[in-house]
């Protein structure tokens, strides 16, 4: 992989030198840091507060697709970043351009003034304080980490706030039961503000009922008050008040038609008269999401694959419940033509692997797992183990270039390749080339 250059990342390199990526959650330091800095959280335009713990970030490319297709400037806080750090802030509707983050990390590193902070705290702040001095129309905000005491949660009146799908992730620090979850992600419900939420497990939504009610929040349900599903090749969407009839979502999967649903919603619940059905049909069919089921099309690993007649595919989903998302992919991608399907997985040592690989035993597919440049990506042969404990036979490649090459040399049909797990891989993938960098 020596070859291969990531783009060099100054912003990234300095917030890592003096804030290591720890995760310690809570409210009060972002809260004393956002007061130096003014309150910029109180200076934003309308505010998409989402959480989730699966299709949050499909949720906001939708929203904004559907925004920008109305007309609107949308600042945008996204995590984890890919290739480049630049890619978790987008202001009205741009990539934050280097010399801008350059001078709002220095404006809010002084603020701070060598206080405590951690690495995501210091990146929220700079967002926040960026879009407070950029006007625009709308602001989307993807919470990090929970959402209770994850460092989004400063904005006292959302317009909305959206809750994803919820399921197991990050147990060590969101606790073992799903119910505890779902009471760290409903933290982002706010007194009298709306709030949609996603088909949930009977457990988790419970807990979004009774907070909701608590804050006497109106919630928006989905499969009791609107829902959203896939009708000869299009998304319709219903409610009590209406039935659009929408092209297919650009995102791949079926998961992708009740992500777009969410959207749809949320896009509704701000009676913004911008927001019309045009706006909504180009927003849903237009959206972009790197290295969500993404087909590679240029980049030195899809040029391989392609010269062998095989097609690559990128996606980041690296608990049980995406990995079931993926499965369904996977079986109908396998279904249309008979070729056989070879799985590239890669995982971080803290991520329940053999929940992933339960998920993905049904589909037989080859699976080789390989190593990526992360230092707590778990090594390939303890994935081959906890494969093997599933009843998998998982082969191992020391890295993704070779796991490719053992993918490629099997003999017949030339098979479809799908990359998949840690979004630490996915961004190594695309980072191999310029023309696959997010933009």
């Amino acid at each position: 992989m020596s070859e291969y250059l990531r783009a060099p990342d100054a912003a990234l390199e300095r917030l890592k030198g003096l804030h290591p990526q720890l995760i310690d959650l809570s409210l009060d330091r972002v809260l004393r840091l956002l007061e130096a800095l003014g309150r910029p959280q109180d200076r934003l335009p309308p505010v998409i507060h989402v959480a989730g713990t699966n299709g949050k970030g499909s949720t906001v490319a939708f929203l904004r697709a559907i925004a920008e297709a109305a007309g609107m400037g949308v600042h945008v806080l996204t995590s984890p970043h890919l290739v480049r750090f630049a890619e978790r802030i987008r202001v009205a509707g741009t990539l934050i351009a280097e010399p801008a983050l350059a001078a709002i990390l220095a404006r809010v590193e002084a603020a701070n003034a060598g206080q405590p902070i951690t690495f995501f705290e210091i990146t929220t702040a700079a967002a926040l304080l960026a879009f407070a001095e950029t006007p625009a129309d709308l602001c989307l905000i993807e919470v990090g980490l929970g959402g209770r005491f994850d460092a989004t949660n400063v904005i006292d009146r959302p317009a909305v706030s959206v809750i994803a799908p919820i399921d197991y992730d990050h147990q060590d620090f969101l606790g073992s039961e799903l119910s505890r979850i779902a009471w760290e992600k409903a933290g982002i419900v706010k007194a009298g503000r709306p709030v949609i939420c996603a088909h949930q497990s009977a457990e988790a939504a419970l807990v979004i009922e009774a907070e909701a009610e608590a804050l006497g929040a109106r919630l928006i349900a989905a499969g009791r008050d609107f829902d959203a599903f896939g009708q000869s090749g299009r998304l319709v969407f219903q409610d009590g008040a209406r039935l659009i009839d929408l092209p297919h979502p650009s995102l791949y999967g079926a998961h992708q038609f009740g992500n777009a649903g969410v959207a749809v919603a949320a896009a509704l619940a701000l009676n913004d008269p911008r927001i019309d059905e045009a706006a909504l049909a180009k927003g849903v069919a237009g959206a972009i999401w790197p290295a969500r089921m993404q087909r590679l099309a240029s980049g030195p690993l899809a040029a391989k694959a392609m010269a062998h007649g095989a097609d690559l595919w990128l996606d980041g989903g690296h608990n049980p419940h995406a990995a079931r998302a993926l499965a369904d992919v996977a079986q109908g991608m396998r279904a249309r033509d008979g070729r056989p399907l070879t799985i590239v997985i890669g995982l971080l040592k803290r991520k329940d692997a053999r929940g992933v690989f339960q998920a993905l035993a049904p589909l037989h597919a080859r699976i080789i797992a390989t190593g990526f440049e992360a230092e707590q990506a778990a090594p390939p042969a303890d994935l081959a183990i906890a494969g093997r404990d599933e009843g998998l036979v998982i082969e191992t490649a020391a890295d993704v270039d070779a796991a490719l090459d053992l993918a490629l040399s099997a003999d017949g049909p030339a098979p479809h390749i799908l990359i998949c797990g840690s979004l630490y891989l996915a961004g190594e993938v695309l980072a191999m080339s310029q023309e696959t960098w997010p933009r």
